[in-house]
């Protein structure tokens, strides 16, 4: 594992009560109960100690190597229907080495923000000064009732002291369950009683296991039963890498001469050391060569980030790794696929799924982020300097990821042809682009910015864009001839700007024909009365004005997916909406908020208009 910045912290979260019963928390990592091989008697035995008779609070420690099913164990019992029931809170986090005691417990606190609505009524008449400290509000959230706590991917016993002290023991039998890697940490948080100890897959559970991922409900063939057991006991019995190779399987010809070429691998990468890494290095050399690059980005993400798709298709665009397989298909759609192909190969973990089965939000496993960045590194596709590493030497280098611990490495990239940066945990270079005048993609959403600087409209290759930015945008923004999407907020709290006049586009946005998304909270201006050429490519384009929805100005947008109407000061002609063809989902917003929300708009309209 490399170790990386310690000042920050990818969370995921999750809070329900019993009066939610059944409901799953809404960040804790998704597993499959039917691939719940081996875990049986494991799962009885973390439920018993969860559910036992002592009042006290406890800690179980769930300890094991990476890949070997710590958390899948730990959230098959988070989401049990008895632990749902037995408990007034659920709490998931998950902490990972680069870990940050004031980050963690914020995150629990806005994880808990459902069961906080009294308290924050309290604080909305305090100043700053004034408010309490995040863990002084989690131990009063907690207080009084029956919690469990899951803390994933935890390193040292230093997180485990600073969430430790503010957890209230009430006698009401409340837990906490663990997950690492270092036997230590387990045994610290647990000194009264034992940790729970993960061990491998027996033969018969590895080729159960196997048989399961790459054959669903179907039977194996007669004739890949014996090389498919041989390829099960390759693996050594550990999770993971049974996954990785059932995805490499799934992806080839079902015949005995393919799986026979995957034995002879798998065989000869498991004897001696770096067995593991092999395995996956194995599984990354069969990809498709246009799902590679795919793939070695989510090697630009901080470790444990829950990577949004929405976001994720329009950097893969903007980096120009789509190749449009389907004419029928968007690049985005087509981004898409890529990322179900990587799922199905169990390269990349979905964490969330919309309501229509499509990816939400997807991550990578520490091990085979690991591996990602390693090979990207060997590549010269990226350097994350989370990593710790420097470009020295690294002519050719195209794309860096930047947090914190990479500062110091600034100066080194000047002179270098990059392409590429994202910016993460409250870093930015938008003030620092002098030397970048080659840039492609920027993403420096992450922390905001007082003004937009003048080398800013200088980037002419510039596809991707993403800056936290408030106020009036210069017409000089139309210099930009090749950008395609354009954020220029990456908080979720801005709506109390929506009816700001301080942050607007300019009439100039109308001349960017090649935009295809606009994030931002705010309206698009209207084009009457200008010249203007037709934004025929745009598909998001934030919220508009009633008085926009004419023919001749949606005629100018006739590609849009998504709508957001702001008819709160006047009438709608929703009958103009045929003229968007491509519309999935239309809102439309009055002064009491969202008042509409669709999704198969044609069938609406159709309604409307019989």
């Amino acid at each position: 594992m490399i170790i990386k910045n310690n000042s920050a912290v990818a969370v995921q979260l999750g809070a329900s009560s019993s009066a939610a019963a059944g409901s799953p928390s809404r960040s804790a990592p998704i597993i499959k109960i039917s691939y719940m091989v081996g875990l049986h008697e494991d799962l009885l035995t973390i439920k018993s100690r969860l559910c036992g008779e002592s009042p006290n609070l406890e800690v179980i420690p769930i300890v094991g190597m990476g890949g070997i099913g710590k958390t899948t164990l730990a959230k098959c019992v988070y989401d049990d229907p008895l632990t749902v029931q037995r408990f007034d809170i659920r709490v998931w986090v998950t902490v990972s080495q680069e870990y940050n005691a004031d980050v963690v417990l914020s995150a629990l606190l806005a994880s808990m923000e459902e069961f906080d609505k009294d308290r924050s009524e309290e604080s909305k008449d305090r100043s700053k000064e004034e408010e309490e400290l995040p863990g002084a509000k989690v131990h009063k959230i907690l207080k009084g009732r029956r919690y469990l706590l899951v803390m994933d991917d935890i390193w040292s016993t230093h997180a485990w002291d600073d969430v430790r002290i503010i957890l209230p023991d009430d006698g009401n039998g409340s837990r906490v369950m663990l997950t690492t890697r270092e036997t230590d940490v387990a045994a610290y948080a647990c000194r009264l009683s034992c940790p729970h100890k993960m061990r491998f897959m027996d033969e018969a559970q590895s080729w159960k296991l196997l048989q399961q991922k790459v054959f669903a409900h179907q039977d194996c063939p007669p004739e890949l039963e014996n090389i498919g057991k041989e390829i099960a006991r390759s693996c050594k019995g550990l999770p993971l890498a049974i996954v990785v190779v059932a995805g490499l399987l799934s992806a080839v010809s079902t015949n005995v001469a393919s799986w026979s070429e995957i034995a002879r691998n798998v065989n000869s990468v498991t004897i001696g050391g770096g067995q593991f890494e092999n395995i996956l290095s194995l599984s990354y050399t069969h990809l498709h060569h246009y799902l590679r690059p795919c793939f070695l980005y989510m090697g630009m993400f901080p470790e444990d980030c829950e990577v949004r798709v929405s976001k994720l298709t329009k950097l893969w665009v903007a980096e120009g790794f789509l190749r449009r397989l389907n004419r029928s298909k968007t690049f985005e759609e087509e981004a898409e696929d890529f990322l179900e192909d990587l799922v199905k190969r169990n390269l990349v973990l979905v964490t969330k799924r919309k309501c229509d089965g499509r990816i939400k939000s997807c991550s990578l496993h520490d091990l085979m982020r690991d591996l990602c960045i390693r090979k990207a590194h060997e590549e010269k596709f990226l350097v994350n300097f989370s990593s710790g590493l420097s470009v020295k030497g690294r002519k050719n280098q195209r794309r860096v990821s930047f947090t914190p611990l990479g500062l110091p490495y600034l100066s080194e990239l000047y002179g270098l042809t990059i392409r590429t940066i994202l910016c993460f945990h409250g870093i930015s270079v938008a003030n620092m682009l002098e030397g970048f005048r080659l840039l492609r993609v920027l993403d420096a959403g992450d922390v905001y910015v007082r003004s937009l600087p003048d080398q800013l409209f200088d980037l002419f290759y510039l596809a991707y864009l993403a800056i936290c930015y408030l106020g009036r945008i210069p017409t000089a923004i139309s210099k930009l001839h090749n950008l395609e999407t354009l954020s220029f907020c990456a908080k979720n709290n801005w709506m109390n700007f929506i009816t700001s006049n301080s942050f607007c586009l300019p009439l100039e946005i109308w001349r960017m024909p090649r935009l295809r998304h606009l994030v931002f909270y705010g309206r698009l201006p209207n084009p009457e009365g200008i010249t203007a050429s037709s934004l025929e490519n745009l598909q998001t384009p934030s919220i508009v004005s009633h008085t926009m929805c004419s023919e001749r100005i949606l005629r100018m947008i006739p590609n849009l997916k998504k709508l957001e109407i702001d008819c709160s000061d006047g009438e709608i002609f929703l009958n103009n909406l045929v003229h968007l063809r491509q519309l999935e989902d239309l809102k439309l917003r009055s002064s009491f908020g969202i008042v509409f929300n669709h999704k198969d708009i044609f069938i609406f309209l159709s309604l409307w208009e019989s």
